[in-house]
């Protein structure tokens, strides 16, 4: 879980962590004897946390179009992304807990095997953090970040001799496979953002919702609703990249906090991209498992009941998202 959180903050693309760790995570469950849908449903659903926990793609996108701080906005998605990751960790805990042969407890490893293992978590750990100063400081884009990122991975297997040349090759085609669907899916995404760019139908929708007679929290639940269902036809980057520039005035309009409104856009998003019709993720997860939808959606759906509840309590307790930039940015 903390894998893949740490790959979509940097990544930026909630399918393409899905693709990732489907081709990587789910296999090595497999070989534990994991349920399907716990497996799947992870792999699913936990990418989208990185949409919150800095440092966030997203976040640097909406603090751009926005005109935000950026510091600030990585500040604020702290509480709300790692509550949402404690809820992730209880769902998979609890959900052991009442029927442990969804996920059977593996051979405890010694203390000597434990240390043993250390140089090589150091090594990765180092290739993560070289990443994420790089791009903190500017030194390279993300896309440059994860071409860099691969470079160094693939000299350290060849170092080790963990690849040969047979394996490379398999898996150079599996990752033009995963690209390429994942390009596709985002191809379209962009031509149907186009196509409501041009009828304007967002505009119309936006100040039909600014219009409206009701409670300004009313108002939110139904800003909440076109994110979900923008984020479940268009890759989540893209609709936030569309929807924002259109919506958040309406949200200054009624008053409200912008590193508030930046929270609960990302928590909507990340519930669009693994809900019907569309979900994204789930489809990515399908097409390289092979896993029956039905059987992913039953192991995503307790994942989601945890965003839920915590946008609700992000509508209950606002300060979640300014108590610490409030804090420590004043």
């Amino acid at each position: 879980m903390v894998g893949a959180t740490s790959f979509k903050a940097i990544c930026g693309s909630s399918p393409a962590t899905a693709a990732t760790f489907a081709s990587v995570a789910v296999p090595e469950m497999d070989r534990y004897g994991y349920a399907k849908k716990l497996s799947t449903g992870i792999v699913a659903s936990v990418g989208t946390l990185g949409i919150l926990i800095p440092p966030s793609v997203t976040l640097i996108i909406f603090g751009i179009i926005t005109e935000q701080s950026i510091a600030r906005l990585f500040m604020a998605g702290i509480v709300p992304g790692l509550l949402t990751a404690f809820f992730f960790i209880v769902v998979i805990y609890g959900w052991c807990k009442i029927n442990p042969s969804i996920g059977p407890k593996g051979e405890r490893s010694s203390w000597s095997a434990r240390l043993k293992s250390l140089p090589e978590v150091l090594l990765v750990v180092a290739i993560f953090l070289v990443l994420v100063v790089g791009l903190m400081n500017g030194f390279f884009t993300p896309t440059e970040a994860g071409s860099i990122g691969t470079m160094a991975v693939l000299i350290l297997s060849v170092a080790k001799k963990d690849i040969d040349v047979k394996g490379y090759i398999k898996s150079l085609l599996e990752s033009l496979r995963t690209a390429c669907m994942v390009l596709t899916l985002i191809a379209g995404s962009t031509i149907l953002g186009h196509f409501l760019a041009v009828t304007k139908i967002p505009i119309f929708a936006a100040d039909w919702v600014a219009g409206l007679p009701i409670n300004r929290y009313v108002i939110m639940i139904i800003v909440s609703l076109i994110y979900q269902l923008g984020g479940s036809f268009i890759d989540d980057l893209a609709f936030m990249i569309l929807a924002t520039p259109i919506l958040y005035p309406v949200a200054l309009k009624l008053g409200f906090d912008p590193l508030w409104f930046a929270m609960l856009v990302g928590l909507t998003v990340m519930i669009g991209v693994v809900i019907p019709p569309v979900a994204s993720n789930v489809f990515v997860v399908k097409n390289i498992t092979k896993v029956p939808m039905g059987v992913i959606y039953s192991g995503v759906y307790p994942f989601l009941i945890s965003i839920i509840v915590v946008t609700i309590l992000l509508f209950i307790f606002p300060g979640m998202a300014t108590f610490l930039p409030n804090l420590f940015m004043k």
